[in-house]
C-alpha cells in the first residue's frame, strides 16, 4: 500500500512496508473499537435532568473483564509486532550481506559528499571519485556505506530505499543497501541540523551496469582526499554549489557528475 505513493527501490523496502502494514492492521481495530466505545459512553451517560452521576470503581468481575481481557489481547499482539520488527531490524541493520562495492557518505552543514573508491577499491587514493549531492549507484549491486558527519547530527534518509540512519560526529557508521530499481530518488536529511536544514537535499541516481561503468570511467578523479575531520559549525549557509558536468556517448547518456571541495 505504501508503494502506491513511494517506490520500493531497495531489496529490503518491501519488508519494511510489510512491517508497517502489519502494525496498521493490528492497531486499527483497537483504535476504532476504543473510539466507538468512547463516543457510545459519552452518549449513553450524557447529562440528563434528574439523573445523578455514578462512580464505578471497576472492582466487580463483570466490570474488570472489559479491562483485563483487552489488556491480554494487546500483550499478545505486542509480542507479534516485536518479533516481526526484530526480524526486519536484523535483516536491515545486523546481518549485512557481503559487499560488492563500498561508498563513503559525508554529511555537513548543509550538503552531502559521496565518495567512490574507484577501480582500486580503496578509499583515500588518487582514483577516488567524489560527488556533491548526487549519489550514483548500479542497480542490483550490494553496497556497504560508511557514514560520517563533519559537524553536527545529521540523518541520511532515502525514502525509496526505506533507509534512515543518523550520522554522528566522530563516528563511522556502517550499513548497506541494494538498489533494485533504476531511476532518480530523493535523499533527505531527517535530523534538524541548523538554519540550512531544509536546503540539505540530494539525489540518488540508480543506473544500469553499462551506464554506471561509463560514468565511473568518465568521472574525473579527485587528487584531494575527502577527509572527515570535524569542522566548526557556522551559523551562515555553507552548502557547496556543485558544478554540473555531463558526458555522453553515441549510444547512451551517462550520469551527471557533481564535484566540490571540502
Amino acid at each position: 500500500m505504501i508503494s502506491w505513493y513511494v517506490t520500493q527501490a531497495s531489496s529490503y523496502a518491501a519488508d519494511v512496508d510489510r512491517l508497517i502494514l502489519l502494525i496498521a492492521i493490528i492497531v486499527a481495530p483497537f483504535f476504532l473499537a476504543a473510539e466507538l466505545a468512547l463516543f457510545w459512553l459519552i452518549f449513553k451517560f450524557r447529562a440528563r435532568p434528574g439523573a445523578q452521576a455514578r462512580y464505578i470503581t471497576g472492582e466487580k468481575p463483570s466490570e474488570r473483564r472489559w479491562v483485563v481481557w483487552p489488556h491480554y489481547l494487546v500483550l499478545v499482539f505486542d509480542i507479534i509486532i516485536v518479533v516481526a520488527a526484530l526480524r526486519v531490524w536484523n535483516d536491515v541493520k545486523i546481518d549485512m550481506p557481503p559487499p560488492e562495492e563500498h561508498v563513503r557518505i559525508i554529511a555537513q552543514q548543509w550538503a552531502w559528499t559521496f565518495v567512490h573508491p574507484g577501480p582500486d577499491g580503496q578509499f583515500d587514493t588518487a582514483d577516488d571519485i567524489s560527488t556533491v549531492d548526487v549519489l550514483n549507484l548500479e542497480v542490483d549491486r550490494i553496497y556497504h556505506y560508511e557514514l560520517h558527519s563533519k559537524d553536527v547530527l545529521h540523518s541520511f534518509s532515502v525514502p525509496a530505499f526505506r533507509l534512515k540512519q543518523d550520522a554522528v560526529p566522530g563516528r563511522a557508521i556502517m550499513g548497506w543497501f541494494q538498489p533494485t530499481v533504476t531511476g532518480e530518488f530523493d535523499v533527505q536529511c531527517a535530523e534538524i541540523c541548523g538554519i540550512g536544514h531544509g536546503l540539505m537535499a540530494a539525489r540518488v541516481r540508480v543506473w544500469s551496469p553499462a551506464a554506471q561503468a561509463l560514468w565511473m570511467e568518465a568521472a574525473p578523479r579527485i587528487p584531494q582526499r575527502a577527509t572527515v575531520t570535524p569542522a566548526v559549525a557556522s551559523t551562515s549557509a555553507q552548502a557547496s554549489f556543485a558544478v554540473r558536468a555531463s558526458a555522453s556517448t553515441p549510444h547512451e547518456r551517462v550520469p551527471v557528475n557533481q564535484q566540490g571541495e571540502r
